[in-house]
């Protein structure tokens, strides 16, 4: 409930859930979650909290949205995860607390899901252009590309925000995406229609990570999750993936 709707008003089913996983958020999270929650007029919000100490848990209580917290740190993704498994809409939109996107910029998300998207994904493929390419971004780009989808580019479930279908959440199961990337292959091999949307550039909105990378870099984690996709996509289709071998007789050097 938002916190402007009054208390006589009869309760309804939210359309759209919004997960937010927060670790020490403080500097961000009123304006993240005021914007998340103007996304649609029946909007829920979910404020996945784990292993905060700075404050966010008072800033989130005052919020109105609804609170999961945990004593530690579980990851951005399987914060995700838990709060989609707690989500009641019918669209679940993806966001991140440390970066302060106005609803303007969220709504297409939703938009594509209440026409007919399952998977609406955001349109950013990351630098390309670049004698070295970054490995998470060449790792999007070559599971799309093994998964016949090279029309997604470098677009994945790794990238918020995105949002998806009820149907398509049924389908993959909230643990799926704690992988990502294994959420992703899995919509796609089960004919979804994962789309790309609309453009967020997230790596100029969070400059901060810079340092992060320089510290404490997610890359090994995030190539190791689209192993793990790729792994699971040659498992449900065959050791090509299935490319066919062409007129290759591999029998005569055998």
């Amino acid at each position: 409930m938002q916190p402007s709707e009054s208390l006589s008003e009869p309760w309804r089913a939210p359309r759209v859930s919004v997960i937010v996983p927060v670790m020490n958020e403080r500097r961000t999270l009123r304006k993240v979650i005021h914007e998340a929650f103007r996304v649609h007029p029946h909007t829920e919000v979910i404020v996945v909290l784990n292993g905060s100490t700075d404050g966010s848990l008072e800033i989130a209580r005052r919020s109105g949205a609804k609170l999961l917290v945990y004593d530690r740190p579980l990851g951005h993704d399987v914060g995700r995860s838990i709060g989609a498994r707690e989500a009641m809409g019918d669209i679940l939109l993806f966001i991140d607390a440390d970066m302060v996107i106005p609803a303007g910029r969220l709504k297409p998300f939703v938009n594509a899901v209440a026409k007919g998207t399952d998977v609406a994904l955001n349109d950013y493929s990351g630098p390309v252009d670049k004698p070295i390419v970054h490995g998470v971004v060449l790792a999007k780009h070559a599971l799309n590309t093994l998964m016949g989808r090279p029309d997604l580019a470098g677009a994945s479930m790794t990238a918020v925000p995105h949002a998806i279908s009820r149907k398509a959440l049924t389908a993959i199961g909230s643990s799926a995406l704690s992988v990502p990337p294994l959420a992703h292959a899995m919509a796609v091999h089960k004919g979804f229609n994962v789309e790309r949307t609309t453009a967020v550039n997230v790596g100029k909105l969070n400059p901060m990570r810079l340092k992060r990378e320089r510290t404490h870099s997610l890359e090994p984690l995030i190539v190791g999750d689209h192993l793990e996709a790729i792994q699971w996509w040659l498992r449900n289709t065959d050791s090509r993936g299935g490319y066919v071998d062409g007129d290759r007789q591999r029998w005569m050097v055998r």
